[in-house]
């Protein structure tokens, strides 16, 4: 499985959420909404979730293993490092 697209959207507002971001796998299948926050330890990613009906948040679409995970985390960390580059700063 190879990502083949990454689409980073900032956001604008004040908070720990950063960018949502859409990546491509194999120019086949498309994942959305997943989340950069900003963490006391650095940026991570959030899967896509949706509320449960006992309140809790749960991900709808998420990596199987942990090795699979860093590897979707890294690559939309060092694409949302680019976009981040390339705009001017206020």
């Amino acid at each position: 499985m190879q990502i083949t697209d990454v689409r980073v959207r900032k956001v604008a507002k004040e908070g720990k959420l950063k960018a949502v971001v859409s990546i491509t796998l194999d120019d086949e299948f498309v994942v959305h909404d997943i989340k950069v926050i900003e963490g006391e330890k650095g940026h991570f990613i959030a899967m896509p979730s949706k509320k449960a009906l006992d309140g809790e948040y749960r991900d709808i679409a998420h990596p199987i293993n942990s090795e699979t995970r860093e590897r979707i985390q890294s690559i939309i960390l060092a694409k949302y490092e680019e976009v981040l580059s390339e705009q001017p700063e206020e």
